[in-house]
């Protein structure tokens, strides 16, 4: 009997180190970066562990925080919503566009304008327009909100306005959703979002006269838009997980998935 007990015993815990160490394989897949992102990789991360059963995290740090999460290993999957810089290339990453994400300018719901072009936006976030009267707009200090440095949105919206390092922000916000709540909170405010992630409590104006949306953002008609790119690391291999998880949200079964969540697939 007791040596039936001690066969039984050493057969449930070799079962166990097989079931638990999966040969290697890593059963829960890592991701980090972007806020931008929380949107379009929430929807995907849940989908791929009804289809495979197979866990997904996903830490909302940043762009500049993804990047560097992958770099020192700390994630399989980095998040970026700008494109990887020269030397984050060089230092052995890669960057694999997912999507295409329009970047919303924001006003409050009480302020009348209703459409800016990219050069006004450029004086506005510069200070050389101050006041909203200047543009259509109530007799109003202009309010600017903006996001942190590292943002993968900031860095966006600054290099197609071709503000960087010149913008004048009254508030540095870390994350989208606090930079709609801003927005939404004061009439003379203006911000700049994922298009994704913009709700009903602030109005996204028109920019050159096109509003953002998912065929202006495909055909470029809509100026102010960025990629959304997968950081890897270019010299290791993925797990067989966190590879699964990459081929299923670059696959065409993806393609509706992204769609509704706002953002227009990359292939």
């Amino acid at each position: 009997m007791k040596k039936l007990l001690t066969v039984m015993m050493v057969a449930i815990m070799s079962f166990t180190l097989l079931t638990g160490c999966g040969n290697g394989k890593k059963e829960t897949v890592t991701t980090d970066g972007s806020t931008s992102m929380e949107k379009v990789i929430g929807a995907l991360g849940e989908a791929f562990q009804n289809d495979t059963g197979i866990g997904f995290t996903y830490n909302p740090t940043g762009s500049g925080s993804g990047i560097k999460a992958v770099q020192e290993g700390r994630c399989d999957v980095g998040l970026s919503s700008r494109t990887l810089k020269d030397e984050e290339v060089a230092s052995g990453l890669t960057g694999t566009v997912l999507a295409y994400d329009g970047i919303a300018i924001i006003v409050n719901l009480e302020n009348p304008v209703t459409d800016l072009n990219l050069e006004t936006i450029a004086k506005i976030y510069t200070g050389e327009i101050t006041n909203w009267s200047e543009v259509g707009g109530n007799d109003q200090e202009i309010v600017l909100i903006g996001r942190e440095a590292g943002s993968g949105t900031r860095d966006g919206f600054e290099s197609i306005t071709g503000t960087e390092d010149a913008c004048q922000y009254r508030q540095e916000l870390t994350s989208t959703g606090d930079v709609i709540t801003t927005v939404s909170q004061n009439p003379g405010a203006i911000g700049y979002a994922s298009v994704a992630s913009v709700k009903d409590s602030v109005k996204a104006v028109s920019v050159n006269g096109v509003v953002p949306a998912e065929d202006t953002i495909k055909d470029g008609s809509y100026v102010v838009q960025r990629p959304f790119v997968l950081v890897t690391r270019t010299d290791a291999e993925l797990s067989e997980s966190a590879q699964a998880f990459y081929d299923f949200i670059t696959s065409e079964k993806a393609y509706g998935i992204i769609s509704e969540a706002g953002v227009v697939p990359a292939n």
